[in-house]
C-alpha cells in the first residue's frame, strides 16, 4: 500500500473576515447574492422571487437583474429571469486557475476504469464541499452531481477528510454552527460523535461513509495535500452497498484510491 498522507498536517486557515469596511463594495455583494439566488430549486425567478431569495428590495433586485441581463449573465422571458451559460465562465475561471485538476483527471479516469466505480474530487467551502471534478462510472445517486455541485461536509466522506485536515478548534466551530440535519437514519448529527469520527480520519488517512448522505451509498475518500502538507482537497470513490459493501470496498478499493491520491499529491506539489 502506498504511503498515506498525513491528514492532520495542515495550516490554519486565515481568520474569518470581520465586518465590512471601506473596501467592501456593497453593490457587488448584492449582485452576487442575486446570482446565488438561482439554483436547482429556482432555475427561473420573477423579480419578486429574486428579491426575496437574495434579501433585497424589489427596486434593488431589478437594477441588478437588468445589469446582469445587459452583461449577458441573465436572460428574461416574460416575467421570468434565468441564468445564461455565460455564468459558467465564473466557475471555469476558478478551475482553469487550478491546473492540477487538468492533470489529475487522467489519474481519476484510470482509477474509474480499473475499479468500475465513480470518482470525484472536492474542496471545502465554508460548511460544504464543492465538486471540482467528477468521473462517473454509472449513475449511483438520486441527485445529479458535477463540477460546482455542493453537499454538506459533515455527512460525506470527502467532507470529513477536509474537516479532519483543520485544527481541532476550527473543526468543532464549523460543526457547531451548521445545522446537522439527519439526511437518513444513519446520519451522525452529534458534534462529539462527529469529532471522534474526524479523529479517526486523521489517524487512518481516509474516511468511509455508509448511507449517511443517501440510503445505500458507500463513499470512501482520501486527502489531497500540497507541498506544505496542507489538506486542500479530497478524492473519493463511490458505490452502492448492494454491489460493494463497506468492508469489501475498504479491502478492494482503498489501496487503489490511496495510490491515486498519492499520484495527485505529487502533481499538486509540482504545481505549488
Amino acid at each position: 500500500m502506498p504511503d498515506q498522507p498525513d491528514v492532520a498536517a495542515t495550516e490554519p486557515e486565515p481568520a474569518a473576515a470581520g465586518r465590512p469596511g471601506d473596501a467592501f463594495v456593497q453593490s457587488f455583494a448584492r449582485g452576487l447574492a442575486v446570482l446565488r439566488s438561482f439554483g436547482a430549486d429556482a432555475p427561473a425567478q420573477t423579480l419578486s422571487g429574486a428579491a426575496e431569495r437574495s434579501g433585497l428590495t424589489r427596486a434593488g433586485a431589478r437594477r441588478i437583474l437588468l445589469t446582469l441581463q445587459q452583461l449577458g449573465y441573465v436572460e428574461a422571458e416574460g416575467r421570468l429571469f434565468r441564468l445564461t451559460p455565460r455564468v459558467m465562465e465564473l466557475g471555469f475561471a476558478y478551475l482553469s486557475s487550478q491546473p492540477v485538476w487538468h492533470l489529475a483527471q487522467p489519474v481519476m479516469e484510470e482509477l474509474v476504469q480499473d475499479i468500475h466505480e465513480s470518482s470525484s474530487a472536492a474542496v471545502l467551502d465554508g460548511d460544504e464541499i464543492v465538486y471540482v471534478l467528477r468521473v462517473p462510472a454509472k449513475k449511483i445517486l438520486a441527485i445529479s452531481l458535477g463540477p460546482g455541485s455542493r453537499l454538506p461536509a459533515y455527512c460525506t466522506a470527502m467532507g470529513r477528510v477536509l474537516l479532519a485536515g483543520l485544527p481541532e478548534t476550527e473543526r468543532r466551530a464549523r460543526l457547531a454552527r451548521v445545522p446537522l440535519v439527519a439526511r437518513t437514519a444513519r446520519t451522525v448529527t452529534d458534534v462529539d460523535a462527529l469529532m471522534a469520527l474526524l479523529d479517526g480520519v486523521r489517524r487512518d488517512g481516509y474516511a468511509l461513509v455508509h448511507g449517511e448522505l443517501e440510503e445505500g451509498l458507500v463513499s470512501m475518500a482520501a486527502p489531497v495535500v500540497n507541498r506544505a502538507g496542507r489538506v486542500v482537497a479530497a478524492v473519493n470513490v463511490s458505490a452502492q452497498d448492494q454491489r460493494m459493501p463497506p468492508d469489501q470496498m475498504r479491502k478492494r478499493l482503498l489501496p487503489r484510491l490511496l495510490e491515486s491520491a498519492a499520484s495527485i499529491n505529487t502533481l499538486m506539489r509540482m504545481q505549488d
